[in-house]
């Protein structure tokens, strides 16, 4: 009997994906999400939401508040970006722009948590297509992985149309289908054998 190879071995890590919540996830807080899987290694992972917009923050609005004029950026809602550091931002966009601290999450888009992004887009220099959201969804070593075993979630292929040309509510349906699945027959819960 011969022994695994080490690639064999390795962590199965899943950033550049789109984490779909399962029917029946006992956290009120991803009901239906969707989120950007943006970092994923042995240290945990970092997911920005999708699916919901921040109530009462616009684009405009969230510029002013850093001190940066909105220039002829267009005024589009901000999402909600998960529960941890609601005050924290992050600029998802296509790879067509890049500054310090960009991180390249492939194949499904670029990340961006700078100031210079934001002033990028204000002035007109910025991506040609971009999300801003508020906050993220956060998980500690192996936490996800525990979750995804537990029938919490599902790591779909990352799509830059999803991302970009998708309306926002029709996400978490739209990548379902996009894996070949109708989320209309989806259960709430696992078997267990």
């Amino acid at each position: 009997m011969t022994e695994p190879a080490a690639a064999d071995l390795a962590p199965h890590y899943l950033a550049g994906r789109l984490l779909l919540a399962m029917p029946g996830m006992m956290d009120p807080r991803f009901d239906h999400a969707v989120l950007a899987l943006c970092l994923h290694d042995a240290n945990g992972a970092l997911g920005i939401g999708l699916g919901e917009e921040r109530a009462g923050i616009r684009f405009h609005g969230l510029l002013e508040d850093v001190g940066i004029d909105p220039g002829h950026a267009p005024d589009v809602p901000v999402l909600h970006g998960g529960p941890m550091e609601t005050g924290r931002g992050f600029v998802l966009h296509t790879p067509d722009w890049g500054g310090e601290g960009s991180v390249t999450v492939n194949p499904l888009c670029t990340l961006s948590a700078s100031m210079d992004v934001l002033r990028a887009i204000a002035e007109g220099r910025g991506p040609s297509r971009w999300l801003v959201a508020l906050g993220y969804a956060g998980w500690g070593p192996g936490q996800l992985e525990e979750e995804m075993h537990h029938h919490g979630w599902h790591a779909a292929e990352g799509s830059p149309a999803i991302l970009f040309d998708t309306p926002r509510e029709q996400r978490w349906s739209a990548t379902w289908r996009a894996a070949g699945i109708d989320p209309a027959h989806l259960a709430a819960d696992t078997g267990h054998a």
